[in-house]
């Protein structure tokens, strides 16, 4: 493993002082995937700090709860009092919401974050620097039949060995028992099975170095009994890495899946297609339900993948075992004298591996997918690697279940918030790089859908956020329209809306003066083929897609007042939105047995957009015998309309709200005498 240690770098943070320290050495520990995923892993320094009478107080700073270690800074660390946190593994038992709640009693700084669950564990540790990892080739040694022996014989005394304890005050007090029974003065490391690695110096440095020299060591001992080499993968993975794409016949399956999946869990669900060749490979073995059902790496990934994945397609057999899961293990929480009564938690599958499909991840946000993907490729790492060592093994069915169902690790998913309305559904917005396709795609965005933009132009934002995906494509283009549905398929498993906004106003002249000029003979046909056949190329292309909806498929037109109220040299315009809008009124009849609504807005005076330039304003304007700025306001209201307006109408008209509608036509357009 490589040292990332930079001694510029590291001396600017100690300007910092001890916060500087820890914050530096958290972020190398924290960037590195193969020694820490999501959430986990958590580092801690001891010092002095003054109290509010300017006397020294001995404190234990700590990574705060809800806090990354790969992006921490100096404020996500809980300053604790050290003398009295280090009593607390004197009781002989203390429950987690009294131990949370001990802990914020012993905080230096009311607003600091709760410290992590393991801030005892830290404050026992006489070093002055600790670094807890998971790091991924310690699993592999620990997760086999004879974990405990086999870091034994690699490190001998050198380190001290703690037998899995569920993470809390427990673990701490078990902690501290095998810490006095086995420490002495050349102790380097404490290995806990199934829970990673710490390791300790007088200084950060001393502690980083120590745990990669760990880590080198156990990668090596991994490579000599002819164990798989580690993929350091990424799950961020985008563009080329998925452009091997996948069949008609497979979108079609996924969405199926998809369907299969939200219906078990109760809400609309993404998933996310992930690209590895070692996933492929894993799919492919024959084995692969036997090691597979195993359980996770760490009991820390369980929140994130459930305790095993799905192996092929049957959904409602996942569901049913998960069920029996819950009902055998929830009469222990249930006794009497237990302070709470569990609830179970929705039985649908994170992570899929099937044969054909490879391996795929579930969330009701793409941000969820992309967790519990980069959480799987690494527990296939391990699983690889122990197997080559006889043969993976991970917790027994009841400690997993009592993580799964720990409070503390309940509310890690509860910090991450309510998902918004529209989470869980995929939204596929054509013209989503400017004007009013953007506009929709924001809304949308914001109100929770994950987006897939299509547009001639690139997305000035179309690498920014985990929810938003752009293809550049032509609409005109049934191919190209084909492959951006697929890839909306790859990002996120389906499509539950679309909203058809590309099009353009073709050419402003007289219809008299059309068989004058040739070349807007050209600009007609191009104005239909944007504006009608694009939208036909996009719906047709969806719709194998969007039937599957789990939340009931939607289909938003862009129309245009000129429909019901053409305007004077706007020929092809007009006409090419009436015709659009006949198209939005069969497919509302041809998709109603789908479960499908189609329905159309009829903006008008919406100058913030493409379509408009002020030359453009200025002749429209003449043509009514107005100025520029009556024109913008020429609507009953006397309002101007701007694309944010129109983005807010469509987002409404894809929730609840429109449920029951189809085949609607709805104007925006501030009010048109020659409307009403």
């Amino acid at each position: 493993m490589q040292n990332r240690w930079d001694a510029s770098e590291a001396e600017r943070w100690a300007a910092l002082g001890d916060l500087g320290e820890i914050t530096f050495g958290s972020r190398l520990v924290g960037a590195d995937p193969a020694l820490v995923l999501h959430g986990g892993g958590n580092t801690s320094i001891k010092g002095t700090s003054r109290d509010a009478w300017g006397e020294p107080v001995p404190t234990l700073w700590v990574k705060g709860s809800g806090w990354d270690l790969g992006t921490i800074e100096p404020p996500g660390f809980a300053p604790l009092r050290l003398d009295p946190v280090q009593r607390l593994a004197e009781l002989e038992q203390l429950s987690d919401t009294e131990m949370v709640n001990q802990l914020r009693i012993h905080l230096l700084d009311a607003s600091a974050p709760n410290p992590s669950v393991e801030a005892i564990l830290h404050a026992l540790l006489p070093q002055r620097a600790v670094l807890h990892s998971h790091a991924d080739a310690v699993l592999a040694l620990t997760n086999t039949g004879a974990g405990d022996a086999r870091v034994r014989d690699l490190w001998g005394d050198r380190i001290v060995v703690v037998p899995y304890v569920m993470p809390g005050f427990d673990l701490a007090r078990r902690c501290a028992v095998e810490w006095a029974a086995q420490a002495h003065d050349g102790t380097e490391a404490m290995v806990l099975a199934n829970h990673g690695i710490f390791t300790f110096g007088v200084t950060v440095r001393a502690a980083y170095d120590s745990m990669i020299a760990f880590i080198s060591e156990a990668e090596q001992c991994l490579a000599d009994a002819g164990a798989p080499s580690f993929g350091g993968s990424d799950a961020g993975e985008t563009g080329a890495s998925r452009a091997r794409g996948i069949s008609l016949d497979t979108v079609e399956a996924v969405a199926e899946l998809r369907a299969a999946i939200s219906a078990a869990a109760g809400t609309p669900m993404l998933l996310r297609a992930v690209h590895d060749e070692r996933a492929a490979a894993f799919c492919a073995r024959d084995d692969v339900a036997s090691v597979a059902r195993r359980g996770p790496a760490t009991p820390d990934h369980i929140i994130r993948t459930k305790q095993f994945p799905m192996v092929g397609r049957d959904v409602g057999s996942f569901a049913a075992d998960y069920r029996e899961y819950f009902e055998r293990n929830r009469a222990r929480h249930d006794e009497p004298g237990a302070h709470t009564t569990l609830t179970m938690l929705d039985p649908a599958p994170r992570v899929v591996l099937d044969p054909r499909l490879g391996l795929w991840t579930a969330g009701r946000r793409a941000g969820d997918c992309d967790i519990a993907a980069d959480i799987y490729l690494h527990t296939i790492d391990v699983i690889c690697a122990a197997e080559a060592l006889g043969g993976y093994v991970a917790l027994n069915e009841a400690d997993l279940f009592d993580v799964e169902y720990w409070e503390l690790e309940q509310a890690k998913l509860a910090r991450s918030g309510t998902p918004a309305g529209l989470a869980g559904q995929v939204a596929l917005v054509t013209g989503a790089a400017s004007g009013i396709g953007r506009a929709a795609a924001d809304a949308l965005a914001a109100g929770g859908a994950a987006v897939v933009g299509i547009d001639l132009a690139e997305a000035p934002d179309a690498s920014t956020g985990t929810a938003r995906h752009h293809a550049v494509t032509d609409v005109t283009d049934p191919g190209a329209v084909a492959a951006a549905v697929t890839g909306a398929v790859e990002r996120f498993g389906g499509i539950d809306i679309v909203v058809a906004a590309a099009g353009i106003f073709g050419p402003s002249a007289p219809l008299g003066s059309l068989a004058d000029d040739a070349g807007l003979g050209t600009a007609w046909q191009q104005t239909f083929d944007i504006n009608v056949s694009g939208t036909a190329n996009t719906l047709a292309a969806a719709h194998r897609v969007l039937r599957h909806s789990p939340a009931g498929g939607r289909v938003v037109i862009v129309g245009s007042k000129n429909v019901p109220a053409p305007g004077k040299g706007a020929a092809a315009y007009s006409a090419s939105k009436a015709a659009l809008t006949q198209l939005a009124r069969v497919a509302a009849l041809e998709w109603a047995a789908d479960g499908i609504t189609v329905n159309v807005v009829h903006p008008d005076g919406v100058f913030d957009t493409g379509l408009w330039s002020d030359e453009l304003i200025a002749e429209r304007a003449s043509a009514y015998g107005l100025t520029s700025e009556q024109y913008r306001r020429r609507n009953l209201l006397g309002r101007e309309l701007a694309s944010a307006d129109v983005g807010a109408l469509i987002a409404q008209m894809c929730g609840p709200a429109f449920a029951h509608t189809t085949g609607a036509q709805i104007p925006q357009d501030g009010g048109s005498d020659r409307v009403i």
